[in-house]
């Protein structure tokens, strides 16, 4: 038998996808820590759902334009078809059925790891999946239990909420998003 695709899951609403995402797909791949990344769109965030979110079908596809060059990163919807708001351990039960090749590693952010605990069904997830925590600022220092690995990668400090914000404002992004994001929020007058 032969052994399963390492598949890190790095979930998040992407609105929209930004270079500090990107960097950190590189860094996974490049620690070899996976085999490939799926950036997988979430449409409802649990921790989000009073945030207004672009369309999901265009977040997904500003994602998927975003990677299209990226060796083993690819733009995932998956989660489009599950019951919201979007619980990960209900992604991953229901992935793992589906992609029994794979061995699913969660990603997260610092920032989300300190709250872990308070995820539906923690547990379960730390139970049956290893976890790469990526740096976030103000989570410099965390302890982290086996199974759950530190993700050694520059600390980029980008936000979406501060990409929509400077859209708003005039100012411009273009530093900030692949090409390709930036071109669509200009084309589309998004986040106006």
């Amino acid at each position: 038998m032969s052994k399963p695709i390492r598949t890190a899951l790095f979930g998040g609403t992407f609105n929209p996808l930004h270079n500090g995402h990107l960097t950190i797909a590189r860094s996974v791949l490049e620690q070899g820590l996976a085999d490939e990344v799926w950036i997988l769109i979430t449409p409802c965030n649990p921790w989000k759902k009073d945030q207004e979110l672009l369309d999901d079908r265009l977040r997904y596809e500003m994602a998927v334009q975003a990677v299209k060059d990226m060796d083993n990163v690819k733009a995932s919807d998956y989660e489009f078809s599950l019951p919201k708001p979007s619980y990960t351990a209900n992604t991953l039960r229901s992935i793992s059925a589906q992609y029994p090749d794979r061995e699913f590693i969660l990603t997260i952010g610092a920032d989300n790891w300190v709250k872990f605990g308070n995820w539906r069904e923690s547990d379960y997830i730390l139970s049956n999946y290893r976890i790469i925590v990526y740096p976030r600022t103000g989570y410099e220092t965390i302890a982290t239990p086996d199974g759950v690995t530190l993700l050694e990668c520059p600390l980029v400090d980008l936000s979406s909420t501060d990409i929509r914000k400077r859209v708003a404002n005039g100012e411009p992004i273009n530093e900030m998003v692949p090409a390709s994001v930036a071109r669509t929020i200009a084309d589309l007058k998004l986040y106006l």
